[in-house]
């Protein structure tokens, strides 16, 4: 007999609507795997997909080479620090209301970028949207595994994890044709009737929820989202001012103590944001390590392989960004059976060999990429990297959702998005460094020299994550939901 929930009200907080694990009328399933991955695919898309129309930003808004790296950095920076608190805000007041609000937010500061006449202006939209993507990205995830019992969730997380991905690795072929197609505002103004219709049809169709804790841990809130910035800051102007510079180290080093605040306060306070207690359960700590691990090798290897197609091939970015659909087009294919294989096998067989996977097929592509390399000779490594990632998006979500309790799914969820943008700002970083240490731009076969080495460490840290995904749990973790 599933678990069963009073609809009275809680003393302190909001009723609860909804019976453990109880199904969920198959109207309300269809919606919620209609409309959430939606909302993720939106926020995901906009992580990158300026990225193809900065030379005509620049040339329109006349903008400096700082202001566009910021029209890039203030989304992800905002959406980074904020994802905990995106998903805190939804347990207590509720994840569809949330959710919507979050999609209203998004949809607006889209339309103030949209209607930019400065630089500066079009970054301060950019953090607005970030805020509202904050909000949106951890609740799909909650959405999807409210509407699914435990034990079923593998197939539409695999689904939620595709579109996020996909999201993230088409931003360069839809910016590139939006901008070569239309103009670059159109970048902004698609996501606002989409966002909106979104937000209407999500208050109307999707089931309300809420999650255990009814006050909210403000001081925690202050000190993550702090934290994280600090440590975002750092490798965000690592390429400009360098690792070794005052301002970079002062970053980390700030981070690092603002985080462990938090985790001191979130060890004493009676409501945590974050219970640490999580950490010491197997599933948890492994899938964000992996998450981690995997975005630090994705973002890094796409900065990477969207330039290598323009630079080093000549490719125009739309064509660029077409020849990249081998790579990110697995995703939709190959995530929902991973995940519905995870049901059966488990998740770590399936995470542990997509690690494996995607660490082969990007240095296979640092080994075959020489000057003159065709597109042809990429198109199986590109492949290979694509499935492991595919396989490995589902089943981190998957163990990491499933080592804690039902109610304690918004937190799993944000805590690894967290991570998951903590990864990409770094990925970027990391293979920068490495570029510029061994080429540049001057000619294709220049930049050649620095992608080769680039890639090689892309391809060592995913091998890198595959040790922690063959320490996961053997089988789903089932956890009672929380009296």
């Amino acid at each position: 007999m599933p678990e069963t929930t009073p609809t009275t009200a809680r003393v302190g907080g909001p009723p609860r609507e909804r019976t453990r694990d109880a199904p969920m009328p198959r109207a309300r399933v269809v919606w919620t795997m209609v409309l959430a991955p939606i909302g993720v695919f939106l926020t995901s898309l906009d992580i990158v997909v300026v990225a193809t129309a900065l030379p005509v930003v620049r040339t329109h808004l006349h903008a400096s080479l700082a202001d566009l790296e910021w029209t890039i950095n203030a989304y992800n920076l905002v959406l980074a620090c904020l994802l905990m608190t995106g998903a805190a805000l939804g347990d207590r007041f509720g994840r569809r209301r949330v959710f919507v609000i979050g999609l209203v937010a998004f949809s607006l500061a889209s339309a103030a970028a949209a209607l930019s006449s400065t630089a500066g202006t079009l970054i301060t939209a950019r953090m607005a949207q970030g805020v509202g993507a904050a909000v949106v990205m951890p609740l799909t995830l909650t959405l999807i595994i409210d509407a699914f019992p435990t034990g079923r969730r593998g197939a539409a997380i695999g689904v939620w994890g595709g579109v996020t991905g996909l999201g993230v690795a088409a931003g360069p072929v839809v910016g590139g044709a939006i901008t070569e197609g239309l103009s670059w505002q159109w970048i902004f103004w698609v996501n606002v009737p989409i966002g909106l219709v979104v937000a209407l049809l999500s208050a109307l169709r999707l089931r309300e929820s809420h999650g255990p804790r009814t006050t909210l841990d403000l001081p925690g809130l202050v000190l993550v989202g702090a934290g994280a910035f600090a440590l975002t800051w750092a490798p965000v102007r690592a390429p400009s001012a360098g690792w070794g510079s005052a301002e970079v180290l002062g970053a980390l080093a700030i981070g690092v103590a603002l985080l462990a605040a938090f985790a001191a306060w979130e060890r004493r306070t009676a409501h945590p944001l974050l219970p640490f207690g999580h950490f010491t359960r197997r599933g948890f700590a492994v899938a964000n390590a992996v998450a981690f691990g995997q975005q630090v090798s994705l973002i890094g290897s796409l900065f990477m392989i969207s330039q290598l197609l323009q630079i080093g091939m000549g490719y125009s970015p739309f064509a660029a960004g077409l020849r990249i659909l081998v790579w990110n087009g697995t995703l939709m294919v190959v995530a929902p059976v991973a995940g519905a294989l995870a049901d059966r096998f488990g998740d770590r067989p399936i995470m542990a060999v997509g690690m494996a996977l995607q660490a082969a097929g990007l240095g296979w592509l640092a080994e075959v990429t020489r000057p003159g390399v065709t597109y042809g000779t990429l198109v199986l490594p590109l492949i290979v990297a694509g499935v492991g990632i595919s396989m490995g998006f589902p089943t981190v979500a998957n163990m990491v959702t499933g080592a804690v309790s039902t109610d304690d799914a918004g937190v799993a969820a944000g805590t690894n998005s967290s991570l998951r943008e903590l990864g990409s700002v770094f990925g970027v970083a990391i293979v920068a460094v490495v570029f510029a240490g061994h080429g540049g731009y001057a000619s294709p076969a220049v930049f050649i020299d620095g992608f080769r080495p680039a890639m090689a460490v892309a391809a060592a840290i995913a091998l890198a994550a595959v040790l922690p995904a063959a320490l996961g749990p053997a089988r789903p973790t089932t956890r009672k939901d929380a009296s």
